[in-house]
This record gives C-alpha cells, structure tokens and sequence, in this order.
C-alpha cells in the first residue's frame, strides 16, 4: 500500500465514488496531483524538509473546518483521565487517509485494541466516511489531528506508568506515512515527526502498531526501551491488501481482525500474523512484505501485567476477510493480455 514519491510528488489514487442524498457518505476521491511539499533550493533540500511532517490543507470548506474543530474538541474534551494506582492504557487509532478501507480498518481495529487492553472511555479514533455510515461522526485523520491528540493523551494519563497503543493506518512510502484527503489534504508523517511528537509528550510506554508500505523505515527512529513496534513491512517492501473496497488490509486482518483477538501475548500474536501474511503473500506470488517487530527491553515490565487482564474469550473476525483465491484471479486477469 505505497504512494509513488519522487522527491516531493505523489501520485494520487483511489476510485470513483457515487455520492447520492439516500447513500451512505462517501470518501472523497483522490483526482489531483500531489502538490509539492517539500521546501529548498534543491530536490536534496526538499527531500530533508519532509523529515519536518509537512501537511497542506486547501480549499476546504469554512463550516466543516468548524465541524471538525468541533468533533475533535468533543472528543478529545470526553477522554477519561487516568486512575491513581492503576496502569491505564489510552488507544488511538488513525487513518490517514480517505480510501474507505484505512477507515473501516481503523475503526474496528480501535474496538479491538480498546477491548483488548481495558480502554473504554480511553480510546480515540480519527477517520474520514467508511462509505456504509450515513453521517461520519468521528474526527477526521490528519497529521496535525493525530499531534493533537496525541498531546492530549499525554495532558490525562499518567506518562511515568500508563501506556499509549497507537494504531495507524495509511499508504506508506520510503520517507513516511502518507497522510491524503481526497483532494484538500496531503502531508507526510516522517519516523522523525512522530518521535519528536511523542517525546515531547513526555509518553514513555507505548505499543505503536503501523500498518503501511515501507512502514519498517520507523523502527530505527521509534525502537527503544519501554516501546514495543510492530510494522507492516520492512522499510523498502511494499504491504498489500490496501484496495479502497476492503474491510482490511493484510497486516490489519492477520495482527488485528485475527491474532490480537486472541488472549495470547503481543509476541505471539505477531508471530502468527506474521506466518499469516507470509502465506498469503506467497500464495500470491507477491515479494513478501516482511513485517517488523522490535520489542524494548523494558516493556517487559508492564506488557505482561496489561495482558494479564485482557479478555480470556477471543472475539470472532468481523468484515470481508482477506481471500487469496478471488486476489489471485484477480491478479492473473491483470497479467493476462486483453482477449487471450
């Protein structure tokens, strides 16, 4: 699930969607280019300046810039605030951009996570319309959406004891995570960005779970003692399963929809939704995506307690579940020449 990059072009994409007064709302189309994001006198400078996370918002409309400012105020204003003497865990779950599938996907991946670790009333989610609902009423995912909250977590949990799982959810590329909003918003989450914004949280336990193309370029910046990551892919392989009519991607269908369901450790459930994926992939005659997990040595001393107390009955998969068989077909009528 990668964007096209060079230097600061993207090359946009999606599919046409019918919107209708009777239908479900529907993600906005991708139609335009990628505008540039990148600043210098040269395509090296402007390549360096994404590390910054550059986000571009135009031509949207003044009384849903409100809407959302509203959304995401309301929010953010009911996230509960941490209990003294117990280790409360905060979920946020991102889809950063407006293909249906990165909204279902986070959706219920925050259902999930939230279930998983205790975190009713403790848990966000930003995604644009999943194309089923009438009115979306959740705030939008965007970069600076995403640094909000972030930062409010952080102002309602302990940040010494209590744990951030973040989810996110998007086209990736070698430089980042793609933030992309039909045509009015465009932005690039750098492994940097993200480790800037978290260390000026001042949030210390975390379980960053990053489902996107090259999504492995994190781990060298976000690795460290109290953080378990676990990404999609390694840093210079595509992921899959990213086509706008899913209900999940690869990565979010084995690690999520499936493996964390279970009440089994973070460490075992990767391991199976890595053995997963790697079937598929493989089935499909597909470069294997290569799924990271890089697990701090300090979590070991509040991961295992969190897990302890997590659901003991699995929860069954929910949506369209990944069939390899109709990819198959479907990737053996691309290859095939027209009329033969």
């Amino acid at each position: 699930m990668s964007v096209a990059f060079v230097v600061t072009t993207f090359v946009g994409f999606g599919l046409a969607y019918a919107q209708s007064s009777d239908a479900p709302e529907q993600p906005p189309r991708h139609t335009t280019p990628w505008p540039g994001l990148g600043t210098g006198q040269n395509d090296a400078q402007k390549q360096f300046s994404l590390q910054f996370g550059p986000e571009l918002q135009r031509g949207v409309d003044a009384k849903e810039m409100l809407r959302q400012s509203r959304l995401l105020g309301s929010t953010l204003g009911g996230l509960k605030p941490q209990r003294k003497g117990k280790v409360d865990t905060y979920v946020l779950s991102v889809a950063l951009d407006s293909d249906a599938v990165f909204a279902r996907e986070a959706r219920e991946a925050a259902n999930v996570l939230s279930r998983r670790f205790g975190a009713a009333g403790r848990t966000i989610t930003l995604a644009g319309p999943n194309g089923r609902d009438s009115v979306n009423t959740l705030p939008r995912g965007s970069i600076t959406a995403m640094t909000i909250a972030l930062t409010r977590i952080a102002e309602v949990m302990d940040t010494s004891e209590d744990v951030l799982v973040l989810y996110t959810t998007t086209h990736g590329t070698p430089q980042g995570l793609a933030y992309h909003y039909g045509d009015t918003g465009f932005g690039m989450l750098s492994p940097q960005r993200l480790r800037n914004v978290l260390k000026s949280a001042g949030i210390k336990r975390r379980v960053l779970i990053i489902s996107a193309c090259y999504s492995g370029v994190f781990v060298p910046h976000l690795a460290g003692p109290d953080t378990a990551i676990v990404t999609a892919s390694t840093f210079n392989r595509t992921s899959f399963g990213c086509e706008p009519d899913n209900d999940w991607t690869f990565f979010g269908d084995a690690l999520i929809n499936r493996a964390l369901r279970k009440p089994s450790s973070l460490e075992v459930a990767t391991s199976e939704a890595v053995q997963m994926i790697t079937g598929w992939e493989s089935n499909l005659g597909v470069a294997n995506s290569l799924p990271q997990t890089s697990i701090g040595g300090s979590v070991s001393n509040w991961l295992p307690a969190l897990e302890a107390q997590m659901p003991k009955a699995a929860t069954n998969p929910t949506g369209k579940l990944t069939d390899v068989g109709a990819l198959r077909q479907k990737f053996e009528a691309l290859r095939t020449p027209a009329g033969r």
